[in-house]
């Protein structure tokens, strides 16, 4: 850490800063004032856990070596308490708080995460840093620019202090079908499909799931019970044991705008409900935040009542818009989720190529670029009767309807289980070797979208946000046929790409949104705007029921 003074805390002579934390204020943003002093609030700082930070990287590829039949993942318990943070450094960062005013709210020690109440005041004292309001044409945030600083006796103790910053720190990724004069427009080839007409099409098997449950992330916005009773009955299947959970005091919220957070909420809800039958759904609303949504993931991966096996993130930004801090805080916990054996599914974004930055370079979004996740891009599906007849790249274009995000990550290497892949060096001057996004694809095109009811009105949506519950849905099939969680995929998937027929491999089109060519276009093999393609669900479920090979990771 490098050493400087803090600008606030007087009373301590050596402050170091907290490396990655470094933040600017939101473009389009004004400071218009010092932030309420007296304003309560929360933050949550990430504690080292020496103990994960080699062993559970190595558990990993242990475990990715062995025949999935013998594969054994660690219990949430097993983890916790061979795995979590040292109490020691948990009360020194206890001791740390209460001297300067701050209170400890909740500690998760398998996460490593402890979350500090106190005021403005407080905190900017604590935490050396000089917090403001600003205000943006969108909304206003209580900001800081710089870095986050800490005493230098807590600088090997403390990894990342989150939540000091509360601007919206991710987008859902969803697209509704526009409307014209009230009517929604029937361009050409224009279809829509329900959920189970899509998980039919791609061959989905039909398992009734009673073992399993999948956790979804929402960062706002919420459901209306009666809209889903509704929903399901009309579908004719049973009602889906649904449960909330709250992370930090959010809770379902539902605005009554279906163009809203209400969009991401239900669709991801009714889309993984639908396929997955007698499935339990954890449903974990947290706020908007980068503190709020490594809460939201550590959350629900540590749960030990839901214990859910596979989670669905329809939530993301392009890695530049995030701090390395967070990123870094965020990938620990996918690695934890890996030991554990649960599956993370997240949506690849829905602005192409350059996922909505306007610099002249081309991004990824994270949390899909992590190499923890199972990165889920779009297609455009269109089918006869219960045949898919094209499935190309969704891909609007010059109509502004959106395009599946991917590329290759500027943040994480290339993993070893890409080494095969043929992914391509970044289209970027520097033509790095990172970790290509996305790794599979599903049915994305607001054209070609899913019949959904939110707030009471019934809506064709799409977007990356409609694959990621989606492929969550299938990989709980399996689990609930395996009779165990198949865990960390990815590694299982490249594998399995070579030598069985279990994806439609996409060939026509690419995720430039200028109506160029672009760099990355869809080919035969694994491509940088559908992965491997979309997937055959019974052939996938069945090649992997029979993999007693070994495999590398």
């Amino acid at each position: 850490m490098n050493h400087d003074h803090s600008p606030t805390g007087g009373e301590l002579s050596n402050w170091v800063r907290v490396p990655g934390s470094e933040r600017a204020a939101v473009q389009g943003s004004r400071k218009v004032g010092p932030a309420d002093p007296n304003e309560q609030m929360s933050v949550t700082v990430v504690v080292r856990r020496p103990a994960a930070d080699t062993a559970v990287t190595s558990m990993i590829e242990k475990v990715g070596a062995q025949p999935l039949s013998e594969r054994r993942h660690l219990t949430r318990e097993e983890f916790a308490s061979t795995h979590g943070a040292n109490p020691a450094d948990l009360s020194k960062v206890e001791k740390f708080a209460h001297e300067h005013n701050l209170q400890v709210k909740e500690v998760n020690a398998a996460a490593g995460t402890m979350v500090l109440s106190g005021t403005v005041t407080s905190f900017s004292k604590a935490f050396g840093v000089e917090l403001s309001t600003y205000e943006h044409p969108d909304f206003t945030y209580r900001g800081r620019i710089g870095h986050v600083h800490i005493p230098d006796y807590l600088a090997d103790t403390i990894q990342s202090v989150l939540g000091l910053d509360n601007r919206p720190q991710a987008s859902p990724r969803f697209r509704v079908l526009k409307e014209e004069g009230g009517v929604t427009t029937a361009h050409a080839g224009r279809t829509s499909y329900t959920p189970l007409e899509v998980a039919a099409l791609y061959n989905f098997p039909s398992i009734h799931c009673k073992d399993q449950c999948i956790g979804i992330l929402e960062l706002g916005g919420g459901y209306r019970p009666a809209d889903l009773q509704t929903y399901f009955n009309g579908l004719g299947i049973p009602q889906p044991n649904i449960t909330d959970v709250s992370v930090g005091g959010a809770a379902n919220r539902p605005t009554g705008d279906p163009n809203g957070p209400d969009g991401e909420v239900v669709l991801d809800i009714e889309v993984a409900a639908a396929v997955t039958p007698g499935a339990k759904i954890a449903v974990y609303f947290a706020d908007n935040s980068d503190d709020g949504f490594l809460n939201a993931i550590t959350t629900a991966i540590h749960d030990t009542r839901n214990k859910p096996s596979v989670i669905s993130i329809s939530w993301g930004k392009a890695e530049i818009g995030w701090t390395p801090q967070a990123i870094n805080a965020m990938n620990q916990a996918f690695r934890d989720a890996a030991a554990l054996g649960v599956t993370i599914c997240c949506a690849s974004g829905d602005d192409g190529s350059t996922d909505r930055v306007q610099d002249g370079r081309y991004h990824v979004d994270f949390p899909a670029s992590s190499p923890y996740v199972l990165a889920c891009g779009g297609t455009r599906l269109e089918s006869s009767g219960s045949t898919i007849t094209q499935e190309v790249v969704w891909n609007e274009g010059a109509l502004g309807g959106g395009a599946t995000g991917g590329g290759v990550s500027d943040v994480f290497d290339r993993p070893n289980w890409q080494a095969n892949a043929n992914v391509p060096t970044s289209a970027n001057p520097e033509r790095r070797i990172g970790r290509g996004v996305p790794d599979w694809a599903g049915n994305a095109d607001p054209a070609t979208g899913y019949q959904i009811l939110v707030d009471g009105t019934r809506a064709v949506i799409g977007g990356t946000s409609a694959v990621a519950p989606l492929f969550a849905g299938l990989i709980a099939i399996i689990n609930q046929k395996l009779g165990h969680s198949v865990g960390f995929i990815n590694p299982i998937l490249y594998n399995l790409s070579a030598q069985h027929n279990v994806f439609h491999d996409i060939t026509s089109g690419n995720n430039d949104m200028s109506g160029q060519n672009g760099p990355y276009e869809a080919q035969p093999g694994w491509d940088a705007c559908t992965g491997l393609g979309s997937p055959d669900g019974t052939k996938l479920m069945n090649a992997i029921s029979e993999a007693h090979r070994l495999v590398s990771v």
